[in-house]
Formats: structure tokens, C-alpha cells, sequence
């Protein structure tokens, strides 16, 4: 979007405020190598995880993703917009902010702020009218909703009149032009008349983060009156695509922690009155990706909460679908059937709710569920059906361990085999016949070979053989010195784990052109898992000096190593087995033998001298 100050100023405002100074006010950091580190603001953590580069002037988190630069720190860690937060930047560098369109925005303005003026006039209407209206004071005391909640709120109601609101504001020198813009007031259908938008309503004011009362909503107390709520039209505050209930106390209260979207006003309400504070509502609107972008800015774990009926069901289905696409991970609190937040957390408590909370459902539970409710999984028929579609959902996935782990589920559920599933999921079907098969192989001596597409095989590792190869890397990273000292007795192929293996290959890489490490370049050649793998061995918590380092680095050189000829001696030994086991073993057969025993040997004494 464009924003009122030119480039160059946004860049001397960026470039006169240091990132480590303003972040260091905030956060704790250490030094680590080139850059610093600190637990992360916007998630709870207990390792760090947070890196700031004062090369780059920029920050980033591999825990849970956030980074940009100082200008974004603000943005995110104070919740404004980004001209809010090139304000205090400024201020803080005295540097004299131009506003380049402050002349064609001046007029603009003006009315948004009168459109401000008389919401705010509004709510003050509504508010003193709910204590002079007996039924609907009361109503909202049966809904279990107290007078310091109603003021925390500014609850109000809107009298059974056409034109009660009309004169009150007229009164206070708001023209009818002016209400209507403010969606308060409707013009007759005969042209000349208006009537007051919201007639015999419970009134809730609708306020953007920053406190402004932007539009309303309400809730008719009559039965018979549709529809049963009513929200302010769009107008030049007010859009219900951007907005969120509530936003503006819950705000206070879910950084980095649980935020909870909900259907209605009342649940937001009724949830915050028994200690859920921490709830908001879409404004009765399917959830939007603005929306979305706004719960964003909390960094907190999002719930949805919708309706348990049929139609709240599919909401939270969409929702989920929207929340994943920008990036969040959401969970779903389920409640009794055909029941709301309001309902329930008035007849079980706010314990039972939050006990609802901590076993919420990931967002593939809650799709698989969805998906196995429109099948009869105890025939054959709903079985293969059911798998078919999972399959599809589990393709999804970018992690194998979550992946098996939802694969063995399915397979618990359907009696279907975990191989048929996989095959399913990957597309693995193999209808060649025996001859195509053949024909794909080479014959080399007495049997078929592939040798071509064989992939290595990944070896079961030993837990001291991963812990080797954690700690020499994570000693090498901090330390070129120790790269330097063992980089000709082992190289990036001795490590056999694969992520360690290509972060090996990098940082060698790295070095051997004579460039620093800069954690935030580096982790740009890797995936999720290899970034929160790289934070881990990004961290100079040793305290041994240079000696000890250097003698540490060759003992997991040489355990290393002891590892890989363990290997190799395993393979022999198969080897060995299967040529034991053959009939009619030719002469070749019998010098491979012999070959084999030979190195058997010196690889048993190999393992001896370590």
C-alpha cells in the first residue's frame, strides 16, 4: 500500500535506528559469532531461537518464522501499523517526518474523523438508554452478563423508536448526510424522510485496536423480529472483511499466547466474562484472509471455536482452509453437539472450557474426522472411500513423521494395510507385468542389476553417532578455527545424517571460500526441519577454551569415523551371509568371498588401533 512519506525518508529512518539497539530494549541478547540471540518476543520459548544481525539489520526467529527489519520489530512487537511505527522510529532518530500527501488526504480525514465523532455519540445514546429500558437491562443479566462487563463492552440499546437516534444526533449538529454516511440512518424509500437504522436492539459497539468506535452491531431481543442481528453497512471506517469483535480488549491479553475466534458477540462476551479473555468474533461474516492477516500480527497459537451444528461445522472447514493458507497452523475446540461458546461455558464452567482447549484438534484430526463422518467406514465400500480421500488430505504433508504417524491412524481406523496407504498417498502403483520389470534391469554375471536408480540405504544410527555429528558441527559453525584443523579427516559425505550432511556440505562450502558464516544467509539453503536444526547447532553456549574445543572436535572426528566402519562392517558381514546361503556358487563367487573376508579383517583390526 502507499504510504505518506517518500522513500527516502523511510530509509533514513531504517538506517539511523541500529536493530541490535532498538530489539536490545525489548529482549535480552547475547553475542553469538557475527550476530546476537535472545529469546523470541513473539513466542513462548525456553532455548533461543531469536537472531538478530546488525550486518544485515535484520532479525529472525526460527522458531516460529517472524523476521523483518527494525521498522517491522516495531510493527510486530507493538501491534501498529507500519507509519505508526516510522513515527517512533523517527522520533527516536529526530528525524522530521514530510507527509507528501497531506494536502489531498486533509479533506479525507475530516470526514472520517466526524464519522469517528459520531459513532462515539452513538454508543454513548445506546449505553444510557440500556439502564433506562427495564427488559433490556435485564435481558442481558439473564445472559448471565454483569454491569462491569456491559461498561468493559459499552453494551447498549438501541430504543423501539424510528427516530430516536436521528434527533439525539441531530441535536449535536450532525446533519442527516453525515448519519447516513455513518450507516445510522436509512433514507424512506420516498426520498424526502430517514429512520433510524437500528430499532428495539441490544447494541454492540464495534471498535478497531486502537479504541475508535468504527460501526455496530445488533441483536434483536424480540423473538419475532428478523433478522436476529444486525451490523452496520460499510462505509469509510467500518469494514467487516477487516475487522474483528473484540480485537481491541482481547488484544491485551493474547501475545505470543492462545487467541480464540468465535461466531458472535455473546460468545466473545460471555467467554471474557468467565475468564477467556482472549476471544474475538468475525463480525458475522465468513472469516476473510484480511482477517487472518490480522490475527497474524499476535503470533499467538489461533483456536476456532464455531458453532457445533452442521452450518458451524462447514464455517470452521473454510476457516481452517484460509488460516492454512497464510501460514497458520490453527486448532479446533469442539463442544457438545448443536452448542455454542455462550451455551456451553454457561452450563459446564470456564474449567470445562478450558479443558475443551488443551484437547482442541489439529487441523488434519479435524479434517479426517469431517471426512469420516460422510462414510460407513464398517463396510468394505466406506473403508476404500474413506482412505481414498484421506489420502488425498495426507499428501499435505512436508514432514515424514507426521505423515506416518497419520498413516498408521488410518490404518488403525480402516484395517487397510500402512503399504496400501502409502501407495495410495504416493501414488505408487505398479501395474507392469513381470517381463516390463526385467526389462528395466541389466544383466551383469549371474543376476540382475539396478545399480543406477538404487538409492543409499538410510542406516538405522546409533544415538552416540547422531550426538558426534550434532557436536562437531555445532563446533565448527562457531569456531572456523576447528573446520580448519579437521576438514582433511573428515569430509560433508562422512556424515550420515541427511540434514546434518547438507548443512555440513554448505558450511565447508562456506569456508573454503573464505566467507564467514552469517546464520541468517546460511539457513536460506535449507528447509523448516534443517533451520530448526541449524538453531540448535547455532549456539556458542561451550564453555571450554581452545584447547579442550580442538580436542573435543577429534574425538567426534574419530567417533565418527569408528561409526562409519562399523557400518561398512555390518554391510560385509550381509554380504558374506547371502553368498554363504547360495547354491551353485561359481568361481567368481568364490574370489568375491574371499575379497570380502579379507577386508573383514582389516576392518576388524581397524576397529582395534581406535
Amino acid at each position: 500500500m502507499p504510504y505518506p512519506y517518500n522513500d527516502d525518508i523511510i530509509r533514513e529512518v531504517r538506517e539511523s535506528n541500529d536493530i541490535v539497539d532498538i530489539i536490545s530494549q525489548y529482549v535480552q541478547l547475547k553475542r553469538t559469532g557475527s550476530n546476537y540471540k535472545g529469546l523470541c518476543p513473539f513466542h513462548n520459548e525456553k532455548t533461543p531461537s531469536f537472531v538478530v544481525s546488525p550486518i544485515k539489520q535484520m532479525f529472525h526467529c526460527f522458531g516460529c518464522g517472524e523476521g523483518g527489519d527494525v521498522i517491522t520489530f516495531i510493527m510486530k512487537y507493538q501491534n501498529l501499523d507500519f507509519v505508526e511505527s516510522l513515527k517512533i522510529l523517527a522520533d527516536r532518530a529526530n528525524i522530521i517526518l514530510e507527509d507528501k500527501t497531506k494536502n489531498m488526504n486533509i479533506e479525507l480525514e475530516k470526514t472520517k474523523n466526524r464519522l469517528y465523532e459520531i459513532n462515539r455519540e452513538a454508543a454513548i445514546y445506546f449505553y444510557k438508554n440500556l439502564f433506562n429500558n427495564g427488559n433490556a437491562f435485564k435481558y442481558l443479566l439473564n445472559r448471565g452478563i454483569n454491569e462491569e462487563t456491559i461498561k468493559k463492552f459499552g453494551i447498549g440499546y438501541s430504543p423501539d423508536s424510528w427516530n430516536g437516534l436521528l434527533y439525539y444526533l441531530k441535536g449535536k449538529n450532525y446533519s442527516e448526510d453525515e448519519l447516513e454516511k455513518a450507516g445510522l440512518i436509512i433514507k424512506h424509500r420516498d426520498g424526502t424522510r430517514y429512520y433510524d437504522r437500528f430499532r428495539n436492539r441490544i447494541m454492540f459497539p464495534i471498535m478497531s485496536t486502537n479504541k475508535k468506535v468504527i460501526g455496530f452491531g445488533g441483536r434483536t431481543i424480540d423473538i419475532n423480529s428478523q433478522p436476529k442481528y444486525l451490523n452496520s453497512p460499510e462505509t469509510l471506517v467500518f469494514s467487516k472483511g477487516i475487522n474483528l469483535y473484540g480485537l481491541n480488549i482481547a488484544k491485551e491479553y493474547i501475545r505470543g499466547q492462545k487467541i480464540i475466534l468465535v461466531e458472535g458477540y455473546m460468545d466473545v462476551i460471555s467467554l471474557y466474562r468467565n475468564g477467556i479473555n482472549y476471544c474475538v468474533a468475525s463480525l458475522g461474516t465468513a472469516l476473510t484472509t484480511n482477517q487472518v492477516k490480522l490475527l497474524k500480527r499476535y503470533n499467538a497459537q489461533v483456536y476456532t471455536c464455531y458453532d457445533c451444528d452442521e452450518a458451524g461445522m462447514k464455517a470452521t472447514d473454510k476457516a481452517l482452509d484460509i488460516l492454512k493458507e497464510e501460514g497458520i497452523n490453527p486448532k479446533v475446540i469442539m463442544l457438545g453437539e448443536g452448542m455454542d461458546p455462550d451455551e456451553y461455558i454457561k452450563i459446564y464452567g470456564s474449567n470445562e472450557f478450558k479443558k475443551r482447549i488443551d484437547n482442541a484438534l489439529s487441523y488434519m484430526d479435524f479434517k479426517i474426522q469431517r471426512i469420516k463422518l460422510k462414510y460407513n467406514i464398517s463396510t468394505t465400500e466406506g473403508k476404500i472411500d474413506f482412505t481414498k480421500n484421506i489420502a488425498k488430505l495426507l499428501k499435505q504433508f512436508k514432514s515424514p513423521i507426521e505423515l506416518d504417524a497419520y498413516i498408521k491412524k488410518v490404518s488403525e481406523d480402516t484395517n487397510i494395510s500402512i503399504e496400501a496407504i502409502k501407495k495410495e498417498v504416493f501414488n505408487k502403483e505398479d501395474n507392469s507385468t513381470d517381463l516390463e520389470v526385467k526389462s528395466k534391469y541389466i544383466k551383469s554375471g549371474y543376476r540382475y542389476n539396478n545399480k543406477e536408480n538404487i538409492k543409499p540405504v538410510e542406516y538405522l544410527q546409533e544415538p552416540g553417532h547422531l550426538i558426534a555429528e550434532k557436536e562437531l558441527l555445532k563446533l565448527i559453525l562457531n569456531d572456523k578455527n576447528i573446520y580448519l584443523n579437521i576438514k582433511d579427516n573428515i569430509s560433508p559425505r562422512d556424515f550420515l545424517n541427511s540434514s546434518y550432511k547438507k548443512i555440513a556440505e554448505t558450511v565447508y562450502k562456506i569456508f573454503e571460500e573464505n566467507i564467514d558464516i552469517d546464520i541468517n544467509e546460511l539457513s536460506n539453503n535449507f528447509d523448516q526441519i534443517e533451520k530448526n536444526m541449524l538453531n540448535e547447532l547455532f549456539d556458542e553456549t561451550t564453555q571450554m577454551n581452545q584447547s579442550e574445543k580442538m580436542k573435543a572436535a577429534d574425538d567426534y572426528v574419530k567417533k565418527i569415523n569408528y561409526y562409519k566402519i562399523n557400518i561398512k562392517r555390518s554391510e560385509i558381514k550381509k554380504q558374506l551371509k547371502l553368498f554363504e546361503n547360495k547354491k551353485d556358487k561359481t568361481e567368481g563367487d568364490v574370489e568375491t568371498f574371499k575379497e570380502l573376508c579379507l577386508e573383514l579383517i582389516k576392518i576388524d583390526q581397524q576397529l582395534k588401533t581406535n
